[in-house]
């Protein structure tokens, strides 16, 4: 149950420890909360009917800080709203309920990855990389000291015995791809990817996998922080769940018979992504792809 006591923002809930799914890092992490449970009482500039239908809406997930209960942010996990549809327009109303609180929010938009399976591991991740860049790890000093290590970038010892990234959520998903051509299921044993950022939008992560040399396996996530810093780059870290996506397509009993994209599509998909490079924060670094 949900304190009456609110944080320093005013409207927000201080949540209590008792229900907390998980702490790391120096935070609750909550299972699923309707925005109501979250919020005390219908805020200014929000109408009744407005209220109504964004406090019947949910979070997967709420983060809270352990020595105030006061949400940190809250965070989605799944398929994209369609252009249009009354999903989009009720997301829309949770989020500028959100914002009127003051409640930060992290979205990940996926076909493939959901709240129940994947939602632990990628808070987890979050509150680590956050934890990491608060403390300073891997900043340079004066005098010409080595660049900051990100901690996207910190190397160690992988599960296959190689040095390389240890916290690359994709490395799982890139061991199954060697198995799957040993196992003559790929084309290729590369996962394949890119990474953007819209100027005035999400981050976005594409990545794939040649399971025919004509056909591809393809999945794209997006990450939208509002009022949020996952304390790593999210195009990266957008292309790495797509990756992981990727991998838990691979995991499928007949991976040709899934849904594949033909290699000449996808193609010409990221040549018209390099045509709106002007829209992208950051331009487009992945020009090399437009003629595979």
């Amino acid at each position: 149950m949900t304190s009456t006591v609110s944080d320093d923002r005013g409207w927000l809930r201080a949540v209590p420890a008792d229900g907390a799914l998980f702490t790391r890092a120096g935070h609750h992490v909550y299972p699923a909360r309707r925005l109501s449970e979250l919020v005390q009482g219908r805020p200014p500039g929000v109408t009744g009917s407005q209220w109504s239908t964004a406090s019947r809406a949910g979070f997967d997930f709420v983060i809270c800080a352990v020595d105030t209960g006061r949400p940190i942010v809250a965070v989605e996990i799944g398929p994209v709203a369609a252009a249009g549809s009354a999903q989009q327009r009720a997301e829309r109303l949770k989020d500028a309920v959100s914002a009127a609180v003051g409640l930060p929010v992290l979205r990940i938009g996926s076909p493939t990855l959901r709240a129940a399976e994947h939602g632990r591991r990628l808070v987890e991740y979050v509150l680590d990389a956050r934890a990491y860049a608060a403390g300073g790890a891997g900043a340079s000093g004066a005098g010409g000291e080595a660049a900051p290590v990100g901690f996207r970038d910190i190397l160690g010892r992988l599960p296959d015995g190689r040095t390389g990234p240890v916290n690359d959520l994709g490395a799982l998903a890139r061991a199954a791809a060697v198995e799957a051509y040993v196992g003559r299921q790929l084309a290729d044993p590369i996962v394949r990817g890119l990474h953007v950022r819209w100027a005035d939008g999400p981050a976005q992560g594409w990545s794939w996998v040649h399971v025919r040399p004509d056909a591809c396996l393809v999945e794209r996530v997006s990450v939208t922080e509002h009022r949020f810093s996952c304390g790593i780059d999210t195009a990266r870290l957008a292309e790495d769940l797509a990756t992981v996506a990727v991998g838990e397509r691979l995991r499928a009993a007949e991976i040709g018979g899934q849904e594949l994209l033909p290699r000449a599509q996808l193609t010409a998909e990221i040549v018209a992504l390099s045509q709106r490079r002007h829209e992208l924060a950051g331009g487009f670094a992945f020009d090399h792809l437009c003629a595979d």
